[in-house]
């Protein structure tokens, strides 16, 4: 089986300048296609070679909405969206005020929405698209300490079911991918966590954060990359309103 080239196709990914975001955007600009990468950080979007960096806030519809039209005067019409932008972060119900439930759902879920709506109307016009929301194994499952965020990625899964219902008879496919703890910057910041909240030392945090995956590492970025370049492929034309794992074994 071959994943083809993407050539003349224009993807877009959000928080494309880090992590699995942009192990996503290098796959696709290895696989011929146009690629913009969106994120608050221009710093960080320059850094990915050969793609075109857009500075994009997913919380606000005004900035997406901007930012998918530059994208667009850059590249034509955006075929490709990758939903990836997210907050991890995981607060116990007490410590859970409003503003911070709503900043995870404005980043993790109203930006997924606001960047599928920004983009499906490019596919339409075009007769081909694959809209990807990177949600997570917590999308699944309920994440312990985590309710928030738990809920923002069963959010996600929510609505790629409901546009997959909807755009089910269109040239386009609607799918989530589900990462279990994928090596990333965030890794670090949960180490941290980790850390200070059951007095271990960062040896010991990251076993606990290995552990995590059934299979007992941490997943690469670029393997979670592989899952959404299949996704682009004609040969996942048949996928449509899934959540596939890419997490150890989990089930």
């Amino acid at each position: 089986m071959t994943l083809g080239n993407l050539e003349g196709r224009h993807a877009l990914v959000t928080g494309g300048g880090t992590g699995i975001g942009r192990a996503i955007a290098e796959g696709l600009r290895d696989a011929g296609a146009a690629v913009t990468v969106t994120g608050r950080r221009r710093d960080k979007l320059e850094e990915v070679a050969g793609c075109t960096p857009v500075v994009m806030d997913v919380a606000s519809e005004e900035s997406v909405v901007a930012g998918v039209a530059e994208a667009r005067a850059a590249h034509g019409p955006v075929t490709i969206c990758v939903a990836n932008a997210g907050i991890a972060e995981g607060r116990s119900l007490r410590d859970t005020d409003a503003a911070f439930w709503r900043q995870v759902m404005a980043i993790n879920l109203d930006g997924c929405f606001f960047t599928f709506r920004a983009c499906i109307p490019d596919m339409l016009q075009a007769g081909w698209g694959r809209a990807i929301a990177i949600s997570s194994i917590a999308g699944l499952k309920g994440l312990r300490g985590a309710s928030a965020y738990t809920a923002s990625k069963h959010g996600m899964i929510g609505l790629v079911r409901g546009l997959a219902a909807d755009f089910v008879a269109k040239p386009l496919t609607i799918n989530a991918i589900c990462p279990g703890y994928v090596e990333t910057a965030i890794v670090d910041q949960n180490l941290a966590r980790i850390m200070e909240r059951m007095g271990k030392t960062e040896a010991e945090a990251l076993q606990v954060m290995q552990g995590a995956n059934p299979h007992g590492r941490l997943i690469a970025p670029e393997e979670v990359a592989s899952m959404a370049l299949w996704l682009c492929s004609e040969g996942a034309a048949s996928v449509h309103g899934q959540a596939l794992q890419v997490s150890g074994g989990e089930f």
